[in-house]
């Protein structure tokens, strides 16, 4: 898995999770959703992702990542 995919899950997760907490739990948790858009709205401007960085750490995108986003012909 690539960075850039684990960053869309992970957005989408908070996203989807901050929305239900809001509803279900208290609307409190609706900030969540809005510091995960103003992260994504804040990294289009500026490149920086707080998420890529920790991801990094983390060891996702390691050896698996395919190079330049183009894969080996012939290799699933």
């Amino acid at each position: 898995m690539t960075v850039e995919t684990a960053i869309r899950r992970l957005a989408g997760t908070l996203v989807l999770a901050g929305l239900a907490l809001g509803w279900w739990v208290h609307p409190g948790f609706y900030l969540l959703v809005a510091f995960v858009g103003l992260n994504l709205l804040q990294s289009s401007f500026t490149g920086f992702c707080p998420a890529e960085t920790i991801l990094k750490k983390l060891g996702v995108g390691g050896a698996c990542a395919v190079p330049n986003g183009k894969a080996t012909p012939g290799v699933r």
